[in-house]
């Protein structure tokens, strides 16, 4: 019952913050000179679906603050996890937020001296195992982030991608986006599809060599690919056993029959709170609609927008 009453007043406070920065936006759009009646009603909803797109994303930002505000943990079942929606005069929000730290960071597939980052390395092979990615794709894509045009073994660098019949060179530096995988060498853009769920580009502390990976958030396939050890089964229990009650620490993973031993191994690499989270914001005005997905590094009441695209 006390839950309940704390999900209600939750449930409260978000759609307060919500509905204010609704009317925010519907005053800015009236005192705004660019909303003219010269301009056609298709440009104006757009517009306005716009700054609502974006006023969801601030909405996320709030509810991400509110909801970890003293946790020691991140997990599915806090009331960022579950997608919400909001509707006045104006137009319809629609939004959703998942979290990055969960993933594995293709950007830190290799060291600052080029050399791979090991355990990445061995986690991202065993996901591309699964997925049956070639384990050169993963020296193709250390050759695309490296700062040199050496190709390692079983890479491929810029000579080669200069021979296309479109030609580019390697990147050369970290990737910007997931979808600039389908440049590199052994992905496909089938391949990127399917790996997309279980990678990210973005660290979880800004130069840290290795991102921690977040157990109560991430999916099988990555619970799976932290260690050989972790089978499918294994991997099923440990979601099952954090759906149940979360692990507020990492000395909690000791709940799980067969995976203690293990979490001693992993310490360092995984951790129980995460960092990294995207947030997607859908709004609709009349037949307009735009969609803006935000990468915030969250801090305590601080974030760092990591990046910012809208559609």
């Amino acid at each position: 019952m006390r839950r309940a009453k704390g999900e209600k007043g939750f449930a409260l406070v978000l759609t307060l913050v919500i509905t204010a920065l609704m009317v925010a936006v519907t005053t800015d759009l009236v005192h705004q000179a660019y909303v003219d009646i010269s301009l056609s009603r298709g440009f104006r909803d757009g517009q306005q679906a716009s700054l609502l797109a974006e006023s969801g994303v601030s909405g996320g930002i709030k509810l991400l603050q509110l909801a970890l505000l003293g946790q020691e943990f991140s997990s599915l079942s806090d009331p960022w996890a579950a997608p919400f929606r909001m509707d006045d005069e104006t137009g319809t929000i629609e939004v959703a937020i998942s979290e990055e730290s969960g993933r594995i960071n293709l950007n830190g597939l290799i060291l600052p001296n080029g050399e791979f980052e090991p355990f990445t390395l061995a986690a991202l092979q065993r996901v591309g195992a699964r997925l049956e990615i070639p384990d050169e794709a993963w020296s193709s894509l250390a050759d695309w982030l490296d700062v040199d045009d050496q190709t390692r073994s079983g890479g491929t660098e810029t000579p080669y991608y200069a021979s296309l019949r479109t030609p580019y060179k390697a990147r050369n530096g970290a990737m910007v986006t997931t979808a600039e995988l389908t440049l590199v060498r052994g992905f496909t853009a089938e391949t990127v599809r399917k790996l997309t769920p279980f990678v990210t580009i973005h660290a979880g502390q800004p130069g840290a060599p290795l991102s921690q990976i977040n157990i109560n958030t991430a999916p099988k396939e990555v619970i799976a690919a932290l260690d050989e050890r972790i089978d499918d089964r294994l991997a099923e229990r440990i979601m099952e056993e954090r759906r149940l009650r979360p692990f507020k620490n990492t000395a909690e993973l000791s709940r799980v029959p067969g995976f203690d031993t293990i979490a001693i191994g992993l310490l360092g690499k995984i951790s129980v709170k995460g960092t990294l989270f995207k947030i997607t914001s859908l709004a609709r005005v009349k037949e307009s609609g735009r969609t803006v997905e935000a990468v915030v590094r969250q801090s305590g009441s601080t974030q760092d927008f990591l990046s910012w695209q809208e559609y």
